[in-house]
């Protein structure tokens, strides 16, 4: 008996469905995701296996890289009212542009008196700008004024003490890292936050 063959036919798969879930997740993770904000002083921190996460709020951050410190703090009106209390103290005029200009900007690594022409650059410029580090010596320690004044404000607007966060380089000295604890200890401050970049676990 003679076998029938069976015409093939290419076959052929719909694809419209896979595409319309394709863009509808790329526009979901693009609304979604958020820039990443880019650092005034870029570090290679330490590793650890720490997953605790830091506060979105009442958190000043110092980073210390190079021998320098730049001082962050989260909050606008904590950054605008710790400006205006170092302005006082230092006898430096900012304008309320200036103010509201320091209040969107990252963390600052420069003495009080140059902060203004810091603040009046673009923000590419001021990344690209050599920051000195905010001056910690004991004849110029405007760092503990801007932790103490920070502090002070985070209390008088949201009611909360502050939480401190240091963020080393890895390869930085102890005695840069250990300047910064003395000058947090010297406030009362005992407990801080060390940022460390997360590793997996050893099994």
């Amino acid at each position: 008996m003679m076998a029938v063959k069976m015409s093939k036919k290419a076959s052929s798969i719909d694809m419209t469905a896979m595409c319309d879930v394709s863009f509808l997740l790329l526009t979901f993770f693009i609304l979604t995701s958020t820039a990443k904000v880019p650092e005034a002083m870029p570090v290679d921190m330490p590793s650890s296996t720490v997953q605790s996460k830091l506060p979105e709020s009442n958190l000043a951050t110092l980073t210390i890289g190079k021998g320098k410190v730049f001082f962050d703090l989260k909050g606008r009106e904590v950054r605008i009212q710790t400006l205006e209390k170092m302005a006082e103290k230092y006898g430096v005029e900012f304008t309320d542009e200036d103010k509201k200009e320091f209040s969107l900007m990252e963390g600052i690594g420069v003495d009080i008196a140059s902060l203004k022409s810091i603040i009046e650059m673009k923000s590419s410029e001021r990344l690209k700008a050599n920051q000195p580090g905010v001056p910690k010596d004991s004849l110029n320690n405007q760092l503990a004024e801007w932790i103490q004044f920070a502090r002070q404000a985070n209390i008088d607007i949201n009611d909360k003490d502050l939480e401190i966060a240091i963020k080393g380089d890895a390869k930085e000295e102890y005695p840069s890292i250990r300047k910064v604890m003395d000058i947090l200890q010297d406030q009362g401050v005992n407990s801080f936050s060390l940022v460390t970049g997360l590793r997996g676990k050893d099994f």
